[in-house]
């Protein structure tokens, strides 16, 4: 079975941290790895899916898709599903929460990993067990986080500003102004 990445070629480069970061979390909870997308992309594309599946009309951070949750053995199968990642909320998250951009996203695949073994937030003792379980996988993956640092794109060099040229003379003079000459 495989983890796979599907990312803009600008993120390329954190496939191998991401399959990392899974493969801590699946081996956390003593379960196998099925078929995972981890698919990196933006607000956009996880606002329609959150439109569409949850009906919540605004981008998420994360969201998962257990291709089998629903199964009576769920618990003992390889783990399937999808992970969606918004680009655009680790650059953000990451400067509140005064983290890097890769301990960011190891933590929202951490999470998405986690909802794909089952974990849920929605009542009180669920959340509480999703978070120790979080805290657990991301002391696990801090070395993966700064590879994905590490890995993680460089913004382009600023261009250096280039001093205006003179113009130079007309090889042609400048017709005149044929009224001035009129008078």
């Amino acid at each position: 079975m495989a983890i796979s990445i599907d990312s803009p070629d600008l993120f390329a480069r954190l496939a191998v941290p991401l399959r990392a970061v899974v493969r801590a979390v699946l081996l956390q909870e003593k379960r196998r790895a099925g078929d995972i997308a981890v698919v990196l992309t933006g607000d956009e594309e996880l606002r329609e899916l959150n439109r569409g599946w949850r009906k919540i009309d605004r981008a998420t951070d994360v969201i998962s898709f257990a291709y089998d949750e629903n199964e009576p053995d769920a618990a003992t199968r390889p783990v399937t599903g999808d992970i969606a990642v918004s680009m655009d909320r680790v650059g953000e998250q990451a400067k509140r929460f005064r983290v890097s951009q890769g301990t960011e996203l190891a933590r929202l695949v951490v999470h998405g990993t986690l909802h794909l073994c089952g974990h849920d937030h929605k009542q009180a003792g669920e959340r509480k067990t999703m978070r120790e379980r979080e805290e657990s996988a991301l002391r696990t993956v801090n070395n993966v986080a700064k590879r994905l640092d590490a890995a993680w794109p460089k913004p382009p060099k600023p261009v250096k500003a280039v001093k205006p040229m003179k113009p130079a003379r007309a090889a042609v003079p400048a017709p005149r102004d044929v009224r001035a000459r009129a008078r």
